[in-house]
């Protein structure tokens, strides 16, 4: 993972997030220095909270990325999820990004598990549940599958910015296409690099 970071970084000149594996705070550091400049972290921190803090005071928190998989349960609580998705936790979605934020995170990427794959659109209730609860900016994740559904997750779920995978890998849309729909929904994006 760390040379496909160093690697794009030397290729690209927009800021780039790598995650999986991150479990302490030297992680953090050969990932910054392979070219990242946020390192996203989900497990680990759910067992070692104080992994936030440490990483943002050695770091700074903007380069801290508190990683949120997010599932209802049979109660419609929003419960936190680690392991790739595959074990819940006892943790609240919402009061986590709280204290996800409290303890040093600068961002959080937010993915709900029921929507992630479906192209249903973000959960937009949960998307706004959490961008409203927190005071740093918020990437909405999981279930996009069509332009208009990545303006909703800011316009309606209060998300700073949007994450979409098989709509560009399938090559259904482009970057250029998302940002003309966003913008002409009245979304500020950054012009497309010519």
């Amino acid at each position: 993972l760390l040379d496909v970071a160093r690697r794009t970084a030397e290729r690209l000149f927009i800021p780039l997030t790598i995650g999986g594996g991150v479990r302490t705070a030297d992680d953090v550091a050969h990932a910054l220095r392979a070219g990242a400049d946020k390192v996203s972290m989900n497990s680990a921190i759910v067992t070692r909270p104080e992994l936030l803090t440490e990483t943002a005071e050695r770091f700074g928190a903007q380069c801290v990325v508190a990683s949120i998989d997010a599932k209802r349960d049979a109660n419609g609580v929003y419960k936190v999820w680690v392991k790739g998705g595959r074990e819940e936790t006892p943790l609240e979605a919402v009061a986590w990004a709280q204290e996800c934020v409290a303890r040093g995170a600068g961002e959080i990427l937010l993915t709900s598990m029921d929507r992630d794959g479906t192209r249903d659109g973000f959960d937009i209730a949960l998307t706004h549940a959490v961008s409203s609860s927190v005071g740093v900016p918020v990437i909405a994740s999981g279930g996009v599958g069509t332009l208009d559904h990545l303006a909703e997750g800011v316009l309606q779920g209060g998300a700073t910015g949007v994450l979409a995978a098989s709509i560009f890998h399938f090559g259904e849309h482009t970057i250029a296409e998302a940002k003309s729909v966003m913008s002409s929904r009245g979304v500020r994006v950054r012009p497309v690099a010519s």
